[in-house]
């Protein structure tokens, strides 16, 4: 049983990054074919070795809800509303690499069980990885994910479809309005861009004031009297915890032209957080799901650490009640529950990050991680 809701607010899941192929689309029961073109690595077994390295045996032919491991029990137990992940990978047979880029992900369709494990009710596609193979992967990707009943936003066939906002029913009788976007700065090719007639990605203009006013006119376009307003951005480098002034900038102005919630993705950790005119800006949520166990070289971000958010707004004004962080760790390419000293890291370095923003974070009662805003 999920957790009693309140009929006057909304809990929103929001995650950063999920990336269910190459080494996580190798231990599933359909993997794909295992050919990479990376500069180092050629095998996508080849990660799945370097996890078992660093943390132990992973199975093969895994159950579909193995990546998402302990998240699962937490999410009925803390029942979101609505379910929002960042699916950076296309889910295609497609072979036909995108050139020039140094990462490709996919994973195959007969796989698409381990995502809706998770249940999600929108799949955010506008980001730096969807059409790692090409057009016809992409459209293999938005084909696959609609006849399995999954939602998507930020990508599609042309322009149009890219930039359509995704519009979730709320048991409060209101709707939540998605519009998913990308930025060139989280390594998106500039050629991916969604046009009148070719298949993309919705990509933010390169000014800041004309990417605030495409995505206003995308909400407007669907918005009624009563909806909340979301925009997911995939936007920033991987590593560091500064935040562009721009970037902070172009969240402030989306709030201030009526947007209830900025869920920015793209780095490989948690990146600061800050409240704007009481609405919740997430800038960088960091990733939930990958094979990056056993790659060294960003040891003092913690990158095994992970969290996902859970949201809770007003349901009639959108104002942010809470915010609450569970803390997870990945092993064995699967989430645990991170420990409690894991958690009081994660805990003290997102309060140290977010103080300069104005937000302290603290380890609650029950272990999850709670905002206050000061």
């Amino acid at each position: 049983m999920g957790a009693a809701r309140a009929h006057d607010e909304v809990t929103i899941l929001l995650t950063g990054d999920v990336m269910l192929g190459r080494g996580i689309d190798q231990i599933l029961p359909h993997p794909g074919s295992p050919e990479l073109r990376e500069r180092f690595v050629r095998d996508a077994r080849t990660y799945v070795e370097l996890a078992e390295a660093a943390t132990g045996a992973v199975p093969r032919q895994a159950a579909p809800g193995w990546p998402w491991g302990d998240l699962l029990a937490l999410l009925d137990r803390t029942g979101p509303d609505v379910r929002i992940v960042n699916l950076e990978n296309a889910v295609t047979t497609a072979s036909a690499f995108a050139p020039h880029k140094a990462v490709h992900y996919r994973m195959h369709p007969a796989n698409l069980s381990t995502l809706r494990a998770l249940d999600p009710d929108l799949c955010c596609l506008a980001n730096n990885h969807v059409l790692d193979f090409g057009a016809d992967g992409l459209r293999e990707t938005l084909d696959v994910l609609a006849a399995a009943g999954l939602r998507t936003a930020g990508a599609g066939r042309d322009a149009t479809e890219a930039w359509r906002p995704a519009v979730l029913p709320l048991h409060t009788g209101a709707r939540l309005v998605v519009l998913s976007v990308a930025h060139t700065s989280s390594g998106v090719p500039p050629g991916w861009a969604a046009t009148g007639t070719t298949p993309g990605v919705a990509l933010l203009p390169e000014s800041g004031d004309r990417g605030v006013d495409a995505v206003v006119r995308s909400l407007a376009a669907v918005r009624t009297r009563g909806d909340l307003t979301l925009v997911s951005v995939h936007r920033g480098s991987n590593w560091g915890y500064e935040v562009a002034a721009e970037q902070r900038r172009f969240a402030r102005d989306l709030v201030d032209a009526g947007v209830d919630l900025v869920h920015g993705h793209s780095s490989h950790h948690p990146r600061p957080i800050e409240v704007h005119r009481g609405r919740l800006v997430l800038h960088g949520c960091g990733d939930l799901v990958d094979d990056y166990e056993g790659i060294s070289g960003y040891e003092q971000y913690r990158p095994d650490l992970r969290a996902a958010y859970l949201a809770t707004l007003d349901g009639a004004t959108g104002a942010l009640r809470r915010l609450r962080m569970i803390p997870l760790r990945a092993r064995h390419l699967r989430l645990e529950r991170a420990p409690a000293e894991d958690a009081d890291w994660l805990a003290h370095t997102l309060d140290r990050v977010c103080r300069p923003f104005g937000c302290r974070i603290r380890v609650g009662a029950d272990g999850l991680l709670d905002l206050e805003v000061v």
